[in-house]
């Protein structure tokens, strides 16, 4: 094969930057796959390739700074934990007033496979309700569609997906007519890849013409936004609040009015909801802060004892638990997203056992950790961010995810927590269900989400339903 001009330039370019191997085996592949390894190298931004290799491989840096001055962040909490009622009032009725222009967007990360469900195909695709099994898509959807039913106002909802699921999820949607949602308010956007390194900082092959390119994190899902021209769009559309939320959690609230209308009134650029810890040593991002910014610190990297800290009530000190729910500002996400060097989220450094083609050609398994990962986290914005707000919303309306196949976190787990808040519904409604000492009912039913997307919509829809179902094994309470 003629190599051409371009393929030359490219060549040059990666040995400039000393990953000139990536091309070791270019005689030897056949003309698809020569095809197949310039269109990924074209791709690569080897100016971040090196930053990220001379800060994370050559550098010394720290994913955080350490824990002497670390401090609990503040957050503004329920009314029934001690909040003020009128400010939780006059936060819903703004964020209600928004809902009604079109200002706000729903956005949801759903990159991911259901691998660790035992499930073959789009997490998203995953059936999650008790009794007519919707999928959590499906969830979504209808929320987001009662929404706007609610407010009268279109929303738009984005989704990311990644290189792995992008197609199926597409056609997931196809096939079920966009689970009655107009086709073009729902946006499919791809998440970012980077390329894996070697403990040296060179580019890993996962054979003779295929670049090892892994995921850019959540935190990759802003700039996502940014480089799909979707922060653009919204601007022409008039939306500035971008409701962020990921793929696994049926019971959150798409669009909580309460929490985007803190997020306006406090002129904040970037807010988060907490939820307080089960346990002490959940595994949950912590909302701490630090040299006077607002941070989240993982579980992994929080020692066990500052996690398991008490104040003089017996409450835990460290108590304020991050699940991925934030507001975002258009503005903001176009700044940190972007090309401009002035603000970004970092990078942090992960170090895996990579697959990979050594020198001689042969597929090396190795035992032990060889090579990095470089990923961003979404709540790295916060410190980034002026206004940062953190409220504080309830587990059992906004938190069951979907993670294991068994256990906790499980199918199993999220199926009885959502029987939960249907009977806290009726219960709100007046209507009282038998049930067991955590609040879970002797039937198994379910309220749909076309029908009512929180428990205040819930109570206005039942009031004017007649007639009113028996709540009974295998009803559906829906619109």
């Amino acid at each position: 094969m003629t190599t051409s001009p371009s393929l030359n330039d490219l060549r040059l370019q990666f040995a400039q930057a000393g990953q000139e191997h990536v091309f070791r085996f270019w005689e030897e592949l056949s003309v698809s796959d020569q095809s197949k390894l310039l269109e990924r190298a074209s791709g690569i931004d080897l100016d971040e390739v090196n930053a990220l290799v001379a800060e994370h491989i050559q550098g010394d840096v720290q994913d955080h700074d350490g824990f002497d001055n670390l401090e609990p962040a503040p957050y503004i909490a329920l009314p029934e934990h001690g909040g003020d009622r009128v400010a939780w009032d006059a936060a819903t009725e703004c964020g209600e007033e928004a809902l009604r222009a079109g200002r706000v967007a729903a956005f949801t990360v759903a990159g991911g496979q259901g691998t660790r469900l035992g499930y073959d195909g789009p997490k998203g695709t995953f059936p999650v309700t008790p009794v007519t099994e919707k999928t959590l898509f499906q969830v979504f959807a209808e929320k987001i569609a009662r929404t706007a039913e609610r407010y009268g106002k279109a929303i738009h909802w984005y989704i990311l997906t990644s290189e792995i699921n992008n197609d199926a999820t597409v056609a997931a949607f196809a096939e079920n007519a966009y689970f009655g949602l107009q086709k073009d308010e729902v946006h499919f956007i791809v998440q970012g890849l980077v390329p894996a390194v070697d403990r040296e900082g060179k580019i890993l092959l996962s054979d003779k013409s295929t670049i090892t390119m892994t995921p850019d994190g959540h935190g990759g899902s802003l700039r996502a936004l940014v480089r799909s021209g979707a922060t653009a769009q919204m601007k022409a559309l008039g939306i500035d609040c971008i409701s962020y939320f990921q793929v696994d959690n049926p019971l959150v609230p798409c669009l909580d009015p309460a929490f985007v209308g803190f997020h306006l009134l406090g002129n904040s650029e970037c807010s988060s909801k907490m939820i307080p810890k089960a346990y002490a040593l959940e595994k949950v991002g912590h909302f701490c802060m630090q040299d006077g910014k607002m941070v989240v610190i993982e579980y992994s990297d929080l020692p066990a004892e500052k996690q398991q800290e008490t104040l003089a009530d017996g409450g835990l000190r460290f108590n304020a638990g991050s699940v991925a729910i934030h507001v975002f500002d258009r503005d903001f996400i176009d700044r940190v997203g972007g090309t401009g060097a002035e603000v970004k989220l970092p990078f942090h450094r992960a170090d895996k056992k990579i697959p990979f083609v050594n020198a001689a050609g042969e597929l090396i398994q190795p035992d032990g950790p060889n090579g990095v990962k470089f990923e961003m986290f979404v709540f790295d914005a916060l410190p980034l961010a002026a206004n940062p707000v953190i409220i504080e919303g309830a587990r059992a309306e906004n938190f069951s995810p979907v993670k294991n196949a068994e256990g906790v976190d499980s199918p199993k787990t999220c199926n009885e927590d959502q029987l939960r808040q249907f009977a806290t519904w009726l219960k709100a409604a007046g209507v009282e269900i038998a049930g067991d000492d955590s609040g879970l009912p002797e039937v198994c039913f379910e309220i749909s989400p076309r029908f009512a997307a929180d428990q205040a919509d819930f109570v206005s829809q039942w009031a004017g339903m007649d007639p009113k179902p028996e709540i009974a094994d295998g009803v559906i309470i829906m619109g």
